[in-house]
């Protein structure tokens, strides 16, 4: 473990009713998030928070953070928030369109966002989220539209 890794917050804000945020970051083990190391930090209503440490697996060739891992950490924080935003009677969601502005990189420490639900309609979700170094830095702007799915 570094020395980066161990100053840093564990998981373990959780509203209450919500699910512990260790139980969403192991919805990623073996997928995408748990391959870049995507950790869940906070859940609330319409709201979470997550960090991905800045390793070499995730940086781009000219050695700075990887825009498509940049656009990982945020889509994920955005998919779980909508995972547990669904209408009872939903099925599931699929993401529609995404935009990102890229404000600054990052090319080592921890980097970690904060989504938040703008809109959560019976047909649609627009989540919002930022993307900070481990300075407090914000270095991308993420907004993404999700459809609701229905059986």
């Amino acid at each position: 473990m570094s020395d980066d890794r161990a100053a840093r917050p564990t998981p373990t804000s959780t509203a209450p009713g919500f699910p512990d945020p260790a139980a969403l970051t192991a919805l990623g083990a073996g997928r995408l998030p748990g391959l870049l190391g995507i950790e869940v930090t906070a859940v609330a209503a319409g709201r979470i928070e997550a960090q991905m440490e800045v390793t070499p697996a995730v940086l781009a060739p000219n050695g700075y953070l990887h825009a498509a891992s940049v656009v990982a950490l945020a889509d994920t924080a955005c998919g779980l928030g909508c995972r547990l935003a669904l209408p009872p009677w939903a099925s599931g969601f699929t993401t529609v369109e995404q935009k990102t502005s890229y404000l600054g990189t990052a090319r080592a420490g921890t980097v970690r966002t904060e989504a938040v639900l703008v809109h959560g309609g019976s047909r649609t979700q627009v989540w919002d989220a930022e993307v900070f170094d481990g300075a407090g830095k914000r270095i991308a702007l993420f907004r993404c539209t999700q459809l609701v799915l229905w059986p």
